[in-house]
């Protein structure tokens, strides 16, 4: 699956769709609180112009009240909104993870692999700022003219100096967002280097330790981080600043609003509740700019996840969703292209070849020559720049990996084994292992009698990356994984490279048994045995494919000349081979 699609870009819309039931909601409870929010100022009003002139307990009574519920009201329906935002938070979270899980897996395929975990932080991100208060502030800051043109009703100078305040901050507004933006990209990209030395320092600790690099790789450490410190406080000093001048601002301007109250009851034009009615509607209408210039640099980083986002995941119309049969007769590799991830020129040039039910093909030729290349690209893990690679003449793109992938058994020269119980491990995860499936596996490979000498046996938990096990065992049991229930096409790239005596023989009787039940077997191999059972060798040099055709007569030919032929294919076409 590919991640990023031509579609991409209607995911807001999509969104939209999804959460419209929860945007209506959060709409209209918004519309009913910022109602509710005039309560003080129509208090305030009503307490100074009449209760206060008619001096009328009663009335004073009931308005309070009436306050006190209106404001539980208010209360009661700003925890609903405040918690529909947190579902809708999760809402967002479970539908975009696996999509997000899914780029965590492609983008080092596609020579991105910064590209995975900055997805992740991006969802963060995302359902963060749909939960926090900027968001609310946002819904908010529509009704702004609403309070304003009440304003303006209790006296136009009073509308007038609410005006300009509010305009006063929107252009603090805009101008936060310039100072953030360039700061928030800046603290993304550092965040993202510091990352990934730490990842590089991870995967090569062994190496790290014993050759004595901890101090150099120290060294950029500190400089990631010190680079990363800088953004970090660019990104925080910019809009803290501005938040600093915006509360201050809102708070001079209500007392301004008090003092322009009293210079206009000083002339008989309005009335003392006048003076308290518009200072508390200035607060309550310039409070949701306040709110967003504060917490505009989340709101700019939450932006710019979500255009990653929509930039990077996949759709999920962009898979295919045919269900195949599955392939039982054939491998075709036609003219096939690949330029493997961060690479500007292709490693294999213009394959072509084919091999039926029960084939086994030994792939073999010097180093850098595009052999294991080759095994990726077989087994789907690199996609064909031209041409293809076809089962039963299906190309496998045409298939979700999830659907092909049981029918592929897959060694790769770098084993990798999970953290969890062998039988996990051979059972590819499933969450219901079939025991008959696994065991066969094992025999399979030649690995039973070393899994049942563990502490427990199947069930023995093999720690991260199969730290309880040796490189051979490693190796044996990738090997049962590959094997486990059977699939058609079997890609062993060096399966003898950790092996023992005993090893290797149980690794011949097993190419020999998957040959017998039909499957079709390919090795990438440096080593004759493992070459020993299979019926057909493909010599590659320099990504080219320099011969093909039946074992022997390959051999024969490649160890009689010292160089091979541009394209030698032995005994028949390379199609049928």
């Amino acid at each position: 699956m590919s991640a990023c699609s031509p579609s991409s870009t209607s995911l807001p819309a999509a969104m939209i769709g999804w959460f419209r039931d929860a945007l209506v909601g959060l709409a209209v409870m918004t519309a009913v609180v910022n109602l509710l929010a005039l309560t003080g100022s129509f208090y305030m009003l009503q307490v100074y112009d009449r209760v206060l002139g008619a001096h009328s307990g009663s009335t004073l009574l009931a308005l309070t009240v009436l306050m006190l519920g209106l404001y539980g009201l208010y209360g009661l329906l700003d925890v609903m909104r405040s918690r529909v935002l947190v579902r809708l938070g999760g809402r967002i979270d479970r539908r975009l993870r696996d999509r997000v899980f899914d780029i965590v897996l492609s983008a080092p395929l596609l020579g991105r692999p910064s590209q995975g975990p900055q997805a992740v932080r991006d969802l963060d991100q995302v359902r963060a700022v749909a939960t926090g208060p900027g968001l609310v502030a946002i819904f908010d800051a529509p009704w702004l003219p609403v309070f304003l043109l009440l304003i303006f009703a209790l006296h136009p100078w009073l509308g007038l100096l609410a005006l300009v305040g509010a305009g006063i901050m929107v252009a603090t507004a805009l101008f936060a967002e310039q100072r953030a933006r360039e700061p928030a990209e800046a603290l993304a990209a550092s965040a993202n280097r510091r990352l990934a030395l730490l990842d590089l320092a991870r995967r090569n600790a062994e190496v790290v330790r014993a050759l004595g690099l901890a101090p150099a790789l120290g060294r950029r450490w500190a400089d990631a981080s010190e680079s990363h410190l800088a953004d970090t406080v660019r990104a925080i000093e910019a809009p803290g600043s501005l938040a600093t001048f915006s509360r201050v601002f809102r708070m001079a301007l209500q007392s301004l609003m008090l003092g322009l109250g009293a210079w206009v009851v000083l002339r008989g034009e309005a009335t003392g509740g006048i003076i308290i009615a518009a200072s508390i509607m200035t607060g309550r209408a310039l409070a949701p700019i306040e709110t967003v210039i504060a917490q505009w640099r989340n709101l700019v980083a939450g932006r710019q996840s979500w255009r990653r986002l929509a930039d990077t995941l996949p759709q999920a119309d962009a898979a295919p969703q045919t269900n195949l049969p599955a392939p039982r007769s054939r491998l075709d590799v036609d003219a096939l292209v690949i330029v493997p991830p961060g690479a500007e020129k292709p490693t294999l040039h213009g394959l072509s070849f084919g091999l039926e039910a029960g084939d086994g093909l030994g792939v073999i030729g010097p180093s850098a020559s595009g052999k294991s290349t080759l095994a990726r690209a077989l087994v789907g893990v690199f996609a064909a720049r031209h041409g293809a690679v076809r089962l039963d003449g299906a190309a496998l793109d045409q298939w979700r990996p999830e659907r092909i992938g049981p029918h592929i058994g897959y060694l790769p020269q770098d084993v990798e084994i999970f953290d969890g119980t062998v039988a996990e491990n051979i059972a590819r995860l499933d969450d219901q292992p079939d025991s008959a499936a696994v065991i066969a596996a094992a025999r399979a490979a030649g690995c039973h009698d070393m899994i049942v000498a563990l502490p427990q046996g199947y069930d023995t938990r093999v720690g991260p990356a199969g730290a309880i096990l040796s490189a051979g065992q490693r190796q044996r049991l990738a090997l049962a994984r590959a094997l486990y229930r059977d699939p058609f096409l079997v890609v062993l790239d060096e399966p003898n490279a950790n092996l023992d005596a005993d090893g290797e023989a149980a690794l011949s009787e097993a190419l020999a048994a998957t040959r017998r039940r039909g499957a079709i077997v390919i090795v990438v191999a440096h080593r004759p045995a493992a070459i020993a059972n299979l019926n057909k060798l493909l010599v590659l040099n320099e990504g080219r494919l320099r011969a093909f055709g039946p074992r022997d007569k390959v051999l024969a030919q490649t160890t009689q000349s010292t160089s091979a032929p541009a394209l030698a294919v032995v005994g028949g076409s390379n199609r049928n081979g």
